[in-house]
């Protein structure tokens, strides 16, 4: 561990934290063995209009131990069991995010213009 940052799979920045050793994969770079695919990720990230897709994604990202954020701007927040397996949501800057946070038990609800990259821990 260098700068408290956590060495994981092929190098590859995260503005969030600093660190040069946070994984990430997007939904899209998914292939037909997704519990492959995420092993040795940090994050998972998605957009909302790829939430209905990404079912066995998020059951898998459990499993594998890797962090979800979701980029939900520009669409309305719709509750649902995707809800559960995600710790980072980014909305849009006039959406109420305390109330979202409240409601989904999501870990970091974020009302940002920033790339979620720059978002993550």
């Amino acid at each position: 561990m260098a700068n408290n940052c956590l060495v994981l799979g092929e190098q590859l920045p995260s503005y969030g934290t600093g660190c040069e050793g946070v994984n990430i994969i997007h939904f899209h770079q998914l292939g037909p063995d997704i519990r492959k695919d995420l092993q040795g990720k940090r994050w998972l990230l998605l957009n909302a209009e790829e939430l209905p897709q990404a079912t066995a994604a998020l059951a898998f990202s459990e499993l594998e131990d890797v962090l979800v954020g979701v980029d939900h701007r520009n669409a309305p927040v719709v509750e649902g069991m995707w809800s559960r397996a995600v710790h980072l949501l980014v909305v849009d800057t006039d959406v109420d995010q305390q109330a979202i946070q409240r409601a989904s038990g999501i870990t970091r609800v974020l009302a940002s213009d920033e790339a979620i990259e720059a978002l993550l821990w």
